[in-house]
């Protein structure tokens, strides 16, 4: 029997190598020594095949093909030496693809020949025939382990060739070539090269589309510290890196930095996305063998989402020979890697490079300077963002500024900013995107003051506590926490908008109901996860009736005492390492455990409104829209009626809701009426002394 394609003994038909391709010319010379080996591996199976012109050959094995295959004695292997690896046969003088993986690899010339007996059926298709009349199988159209020790003269009992082929060998450890059909006994296993190796070795370098969901694009930025350093130790042979870094940190940006500086290109590992991977080690892999081809090292973050439940993942990142940075925010752990890596600690983007790289970020993505009336530098102050966020909040407010017509505002450049905000918080706490202004507070002179120094600390918390210095060790974050003490409706929760307002941040208000758990160290649990998700959101935390859950430690009588007091002292200490702006509000100032006050940078008292302030909220809460009958009478019901700023609130849109049922004005007789439903509310009485000359209009109850 004559195997498809092999009439052409010498070769004549085929089309002439081509010029433009060195890299496919020495890959198409290799073949064609592969090709001579297999045609005399096919002239010495028909010399010895008893029936030839079997029509069926090939899908079926007779008793004589049995007989000769027990009786054969021959050695097996094939007379035609394995070529060099030599570069001239292709026409150039550089060194090939080919030459250069098996160095990067550290590749055997039997390693180098097996991969391109499994290479050539990906070249030229008459190698699929080939295979399948050696392999006695017509469906079988890769060749087989036996068959490419075969073909490589080597016997295939040798144990050193066959170890070369063993999961942990080159070839198959770093995943350029593949063994299929694992059930099948080791000699009878297919090979195959990946996709991606024969793209390579062809000039190809476009990236695997197996890892698109699972790198980040995650490059170089000027102004983000020092890469020299870690450039430095990272060309001289280090394999790995660890960067710690907080909220707003330039780790990512740093660690591209330094390996392009070392002359490697750079790989980003999104690690969240690989933790999700159905076949994580499959992907890490595949990273591993993308950076080797293309002489990238690996920039992996974050780390924190992998350190707990995926340990694994980490082992097998760091025991690759790619030069690898990681990238996170919790402690080295050692058991992460057998080998120690270089521990360093990635700086904060700080506010002036942050403006400068949000505004280059803008006129790549407008193709227009920022407008001068723009201080990306003030605007930008009060977020903490990583250089990748910097340039997606500029990308952003460039986009809604055009879709507002084009004019950039300060009110696009905070948009752009929340837009970076993680989700995760929003699971844990209630968003509120603010609405008021500081003309909407009706507070004493002092307490306003303290609200707007309040704001300041936020503001500027990045040069005074990180560029000045002002709070140095004891594991401190840069966070700002105050706390507002007074009764229901005395404006606690509206102020806290007002400073989410001014400076450009969502308001997230922690339910409760979330935190509180009966059970021992649940509680805590769920305040670390709103701390953890909190840490990467720029937002305002308030957490509103805190004494539930910031209260007095008490002595131990009992176990509830015992476990009461370790919740406490872990909110001391997670509050200290925080880096955001939290906000305590209570109506019980006196609960709170001294430590908290202690530890808060503003306590802030909120008092029942006075006359004069009263009268300033009914005037605001009955709005100018709401249409009012002449005889209300607001002085009398600011001076006589000793209510906060929330009650007021809660009696006009009762008004409203009357007045629109009766189809008229908000009367005087409405008003009372509003009054009284609210007094009954808070349980309070009517007393006549109050109510005076309106007493009248009170309902019977």
């Amino acid at each position: 029997m004559t195997p498809p394609g092999h009439e052409d003994h010498d070769g004549g038909d085929r089309p002439p190598l081509p010029d433009g391709n060195p890299d496919l010319r020495h890959l198409l010379a290799r073949a064609t020594a592969v090709e001579q080996r297999v045609r005399h591996a096919v002239e010495t199976r028909q010399r010895t095949d008893p029936d030839p012109e079997d029509a069926f050959r090939g899908l079926y094995l007779t008793d004589e093909n049995i007989a000769r295959l027990l009786d054969e004695e021959q050695a097996r292997g094939f007379p035609v030496p394995m070529p060099p690896d030599d570069e001239a046969a292709a026409g150039t003088t550089r060194p090939s693809r080919l030459t250069s993986l098996a160095t990067d690899f550290g590749l055997t010339p039997l390693d180098t020949e097996i991969l391109i007996i499994a290479l050539v059926p990906d070249l030229d298709d008459r190698f699929e025939a080939f295979y399948g009349y050696l392999n006695d199988d017509v469906t079988r159209r890769r060749p087989s382990i036996g068959l490419a020790l075969g073909l490589c003269g080597v016997p295939p009992a040798d144990a050193v060739a066959r170890g070369r082929l063993a999961a942990g060998a080159p070839l198959r450890e770093a995943a350029l070539l593949l063994a299929e059909d694992q059930d099948r006994p080791f000699l009878s296993r297919a090979l195959r090269v990946p996709d991606r190796v024969t793209a390579h070795l062809l000039g190809d370098d476009t990236r695997d589309p197996r890892l698109a969901d699972l790198t980040a694009p995650w490059h170089a930025m000027a102004g983000v510290g020092d890469p020299a350093p870690l450039a430095r130790v990272l060309a001289g042979g280090v394999r790995l890196a660890y960067l710690s870094e907080d909220q707003g940190g330039a780790g990512t940006a740093l660690a591209a930095s330094a390996l392009e500086l070392a002359g490697r290109g750079v790989l980003g590992v999104d690690l969240a996305r690989l933790a999700a991977d159905p076949a994580p080690a499959d992907a890490v892999r595949s990273l591993v063998r993308e950076a080797r081809l293309t002489g990238a090292g690996l920039v992996c973050a974050p780390l924190d989402a992998v350190s707990r439940e995926h340990p694994h993942l980490l082992r097998l990142l760091t025991a690759t020979p790619v030069p690898t940075v990681m990238v996170g925010r919790v402690p080295w752990d050692a058991s992460w890697s057998p080998v120690p890596p270089l521990l360093l600690h990635a700086p904060r983007v700080e506010p002036s490079v942050r403006g400068a790289l949000w505004s280059e970020a803008y006129r790549r993505s407008a193709a227009a300077p920022v407008p001068a009336a723009i201080d990306p530098d003030g605007l930008l102050a009060p977020f903490l963002l990583t250089p990748e966020q910097v340039t997606g909040a500029a990308v952003s407010a460039a986009q809604t500024a055009r879709l507002d017509g084009g004019t950039l505002t300060p009110d696009h450049v905070r948009r752009g900013a929340r837009a970076q905000n993680a989700a995760g918080l929003d699971r844990l706490a209630r968003r509120i995107e603010p609405t008021v202004t500081w003309d909407d507070l009706v507070l004493p002179p002092d307490t306003h003051a303290q609200l707007r120094e309040l704001t300041a600390r936020a503001r500027h918390r990045d040069r005074v506590l990180g560029e000045w210095g002002m709070r140095p060790g004891g594991g401190r974050g840069r966070g700002v926490s105050a706390l507002f003490a007074g009764d229901s409706g005395t404006g606690k929760t509206m102020s806290a908008e007002v400073i989410a307002a001014d400076l450009g941040l969502d308001l997230y208000t922690v339910d409760l109901a979330t935190v509180i758990d009966k059970y021992v160290g649940e509680t805590e649990k769920n305040l670390e996860r709103i701390f953890t998700e909190a840490a990467g959101v720029n937002g305002v935390l308030l957490f509103d009736e805190a004494d539930a859950i910031f209260g007095k430690r008490s002595d131990v009588k009992d176990a509830h005492d015992r476990y009461a007091n370790v919740e406490s002292a872990y909110l001391l200490q997670r509050m200290e390492s925080f880096d955001g702006l939290a906000i305590l509000a209570t109506n019980l100032r006196a609960n709170l455990d001294d430590a908290f006050t202690r530890r808060l940078d503003l306590v802030i008292d909120f008092p029942v409104p006075d006359a004069e302030q009263r009268l300033v909220l009914w005037e605001r809460c009955l709005g100018r829209v709401l249409p009012r009958d002449a005889d209300v009478d607001l002085p009398f019901c600011a001076e006589n009626f000793e209510l906060a700023g929330g009650n007021i609130r809660s009696i006009a849109v009762t008004a409203a809701y009357l007045a629109a049922d009766s189809g008229g004005a908000v009367t005087m007789a409405t008003l009372i009426h509003a009054i009284q439903r609210e007094y009954q509310k808070l349980g309070r009485l009517t007393l006549a002394s109050e109510f005076g000359p309106y007493l009248g209009l009170l309902t019977a109850p």
